[in-house]
């Protein structure tokens, strides 16, 4: 007969069987896993699954077209940057894009001069530029950025099966950076459409273009952002997507995953002018407005009020009696203009205009310049604390 274990032993056993069980230790041990009290796990019940981008491209990318420009003699200016960074346009020193921003020019400009030393005007010349587009009818129009076509001597597309086609250039908005392009051969040509909804911020988007000249390539990302200001005109409104875009994919189409196209990609954001997962697209419900009207006149028609504006910040609605900041601070009407006439003065803040809320500055030139010229709309202003309605005629803005 076996005598029963002492305390000791029993205490022993006890400590043995506890490392079993919380320790692991042994190996075979069962490990009980830590579970905070009220935790909530903030997951999906399945992983999301990684999309293949084969059938949309196999759909698609027949109407992606590489587009080659020669461009219309003119005096180059030396600068030493050919083949190296892009151009860049011209932004405050305190603009959080100024040392980084590259807008793609299809062509680097310059000469043997070395960095530092300055421009030097060359003689007379042509040059040749290179970027992307596509087709968004089959009767052969098709869209590109306005810095691809600009000062076209001659214009060529080249499909994706090889074909070079002769072109023309039937409009261009360079406040957009928009410009639609005509094949000049009839036929039927594979086209996409625009999409008619913004992409969401974390959707899937595929680019496809001709970076450095080489036509039919494909990257994808996700919509990084959306309604970004980069400092390159007065009305823009960018989607930003981290798909990999390079020199030579401007004008080239964005896709999401129906096939549609929701942006044209016309920047990117680069300490060195290569990519870095940073690159700028035209939403499609601008590209759709723009180039319906390049279709129809040649050139886009905007709105015009004739006011000089600034933001509203914080410090100011404190200080005029707004809750928040919001609408845009009138710094001055400009004679004659439809403003003045509409009796709009110095200190006011536009609210609304034709009953849409004005968030910022910037959104009130977008607001204003997508309505036609000799609309009668309500404005809403804050004068004095106090909110007053005025009648206002839209008028049309020159050279836009």
């Amino acid at each position: 007969m076996t005598n029963p274990p002492n305390g000791r032993a029993r205490w022993m056993g006890a400590v043995a069987l506890a490392a079993l069980l919380t320790g692991g230790a042994l190996g075979s041990g069962v490990v009980v896993p830590f579970q905070p009290a009220r935790a909530e796990v903030l997951s999906l019940d399945k992983p999301a699954a990684v999309p293949s981008f084969a059938d949309v491209v196999e759909r698609v990318k027949p109407a992606v077209v590489s587009v080659r420009v020669k461009t219309k003699a003119v005096a180059a200016a030396d600068t030493g940057e050919r083949g190296g960074r892009f151009g860049m346009p011209d932004l405050p020193d305190d603009h959080p894009l100024a040392e980084l921003f590259r807008r793609f020019e299809g062509q680097g400009r310059g000469g043997p001069n070395g960095p530092g030393m300055g421009p030097r005007r060359g003689p007379a010349q042509p040059g040749m530029s290179q970027g992307s587009g596509f087709f968004i009818s089959g009767d052969g129009y098709l869209v590109t950025n306005n810095h691809v076509v600009d000062n076209a001597a001659e214009v060529q597309v080249v499909m994706d099966d090889g074909r070079t086609l002769d072109a023309k250039v039937v409009g261009t908005d360079p406040k957009t950076d928009l410009a639609l392009v005509k094949v000049n051969e009839g036929g039927d040509f594979p086209y996409v459409r625009l999409a008619p909804e913004k992409g969401r911020v974390g959707d899937w988007v595929v680019a496809i273009g001709n970076p450095f000249g080489l036509g039919g390539t494909v990257t994808a990302g996700i919509v990084s952002a959306q309604h970004r200001d980069i400092g390159s005109g007065p009305y823009d409104d960018y989607m930003q997507i981290d798909a990999a875009v390079n020199r030579g994919n401007s004008g080239g189409p964005t896709f999401n995953l129906k096939g549609e196209v929701v942006g044209v990609n016309t920047a990117i954001f680069s300490p060195s002018g290569g990519n870095v997962g940073i690159a700028f697209a035209i939403p499609a419900h601008v590209v759709q407005q723009v180039v319906t009207e390049l279709k129809t006149n040649g050139s886009v028609t905007r709105g015009f009020i004739g006011v000089q504006i600034q933001p509203v910040t914080k410090e100011i609605a404190e200080a005029i009696g707004l809750k928040e900041a919001r609408g845009a601070l009138v710094a001055e009407a400009q004679k004659g203009t439809p403003a003045e006439k509409a009796g709009v003065r110095s200190g006011d803040v536009i609210l609304s205009v034709n009953g849409e809320a004005i968030k910022d500055a910037r959104e009130l030139s977008r607001k204003v310049a997508s309505i036609a010229p000799g609309t009668k709309v309500p404005l809403k202003v804050l004068r004095q604390g106090r909110e007053q309605t005025l009648d206002l005629e839209v008028g049309r803005l020159s050279g836009a």
